[in-house]
């Protein structure tokens, strides 16, 4: 029996090309042009809606890894970006709609790869099945994935920013749980003094903003306010919501600060924390501006900026295997966005990695689960791995990488996270028989 895919986009794509290239038959189901989303245009598969560009492609970036551990992995996506790539200085940037054919292409003339152009509004109760839907998916299939997920099935994202641990002034930041409960230190904690708090507000309140397109206008639950909308309301809204300081006194004066900022560790390594409450829909200028005035936060390096916008997506780490499969009915995987990836290369990779292991899994082989050292691992591993209470959608960076052994310097250390990333690789791609 064919693998079914749901969703033709960049991971769709991906996975049907990786499954069909090691021998696997493929349906791969796609509802345009017989229905569009309110975002696509284009008749084609593998259609970029927001952005012509892929990002960075230096190895200093860590979506600049993903994308060479892709090329070297014989990667769909990337020989069409390279196929079709425009100049845009160190980005790799593509023309979309050559991007779209080119994909296209290759999918329909594949032997081993049935294009059904229909929309699939339910899973299928049997075979193995690969769902590619993405975060704009069709509201008959949500309501099926629904039941199949319980309530672990969002349809917006509320993400706050994430900023790296080695950038804060721990001089400013002090550890402590709100009136001292659980280990003292599960929250780092920003103080601000009234000035240094009415500034912020007013800062907030004037600050642009992004537009909502209109098959966004999203009513806010009072639990996900964008961090503007509260201070709109009033000077003191913020200082009885995420900003209250009740049973945070600083250690080191023993005074409670008039207002702070609590920043909870994203990971375990703790590497990386979320500024709590603070999700917003500022422009990212905006955001680093405003919130490098915070104490602490001066230097601040940010993992991940934070937005608001719809995105259909699971809650991967409480429902998924580390091999994207169901934990409740493991012939089902999940792939791309609707995984809690954020990014049109991080939609590839996910691809890629359930179109293989949902081959192997046909053809009785070892299921194909890349290290937690190279891109492809540490971004599925944070995904599964995550703190399924508090889960939010990630790009790929550096800050969900294992911490290389020994004392690096700051300045050569992505070289050398890339450095054994891709050695990585290399020895899990000889174990897959994916050597050139």
């Amino acid at each position: 029996m064919p693998i079914t895919i749901i969703g033709a986009g960049l991971a769709g794509c991906e996975a049907a090309w990786q499954a069909a290239q090691r021998g696997v038959q493929v349906v791969l189901h796609e509802m345009k042009p017989e229905k569009f989303s309110p975002a696509h245009h284009l008749p084609g598969l593998a259609e970029l809606v927001c952005s012509n560009s892929l990002r960075g492609d230096s190895l200093e970036n860590a979506v600049g890894l993903l994308k060479e551990e892709l090329r070297r992995c014989g990667s769909l996506v990337m020989e069409a970006a390279e196929a079709t790539r425009v100049p845009a200085g160190g980005a790799l940037a593509v023309d979309r709609q050559l991007f779209s054919d080119y994909i296209t292409e290759k999918i329909t003339a594949h032997p081993l790869i049935r294009l059904a152009r229909s929309e699939v509004d339910e899973i299928p109760a049997e075979g193995t099945v690969i769902v590619a839907s993405g975060p704009l998916t069709s509201d008959a299939l949500a309501a099926s994935l629904a039941c199949l997920t319980g309530d672990r099935l969002y349809f917006y994202d509320a993400i706050a920013p994430i900023v790296s641990s080695a950038s804060l002034d721990m001089t400013k930041v002090f550890a402590a749980s709100r009136y001292g409960k659980g280990s003292g230190d599960d929250y780092l904690n920003c103080p601000l003094n009234q000035a240094e708090y009415l500034c912020l507000v007013d800062e907030l309140v004037r600050a642009e903003k992004v537009p909502s397109r209109d098959f966004e206008k999203i009513i806010h639950f009072e639990g996900c306010m964008p961090v503007e909308e509260m201070a709109e309301r009033g000077p003191e809204t913020l200082r009885f919501g995420p900003m209250k300081p009740v049973g945070l006194a600083d250690p080191r004066s023993g005074v409670e600060p008039y207002a702070v900022i609590q920043l909870r560790a994203e990971n375990l390594e703790r590497t990386m924390f979320n500024l709590v409450g603070f999700q917003t829909k500022l422009t990212w200028p905006e955001q680093r501006r405003i919130f490098r005035m915070i104490p602490g936060l001066e230097q601040a390096e940010f993992v991940r900026l934070g937005s608001m916008h719809r995105n259909t997506f699971i809650n991967a780490p409480a429902l998924l295997l580390p091999t994207q499969q169901l934990r409740t009915d493991p012939r089902i995987f999940f792939a791309g966005q609707i995984t809690g990836v954020e990014g049109y290369v991080e939609s590839a990779a996910s691809g890629f990695l359930a179109g293989i292991t949902a081959a192997c899994m046909l053809q009785g082989k070892q299921l194909a689960v890349p290290p937690p050292e190279t891109a492809l691992g540490a971004l599925i591993a944070h995904i599964t791995n995550a703190d399924a209470k508090h889960f939010q959608p990630m790009n790929v960076n550096y800050g969900l990488f294992p911490e290389l052994p020994g004392r690096v310097k700051k300045k050569e250390k992505r070289g050398k996270l890339a450095e054994r990333a891709l050695a990585s690789l290399d020895a899990w791609r000889e174990e897959l028989l994916l050597t050139d």
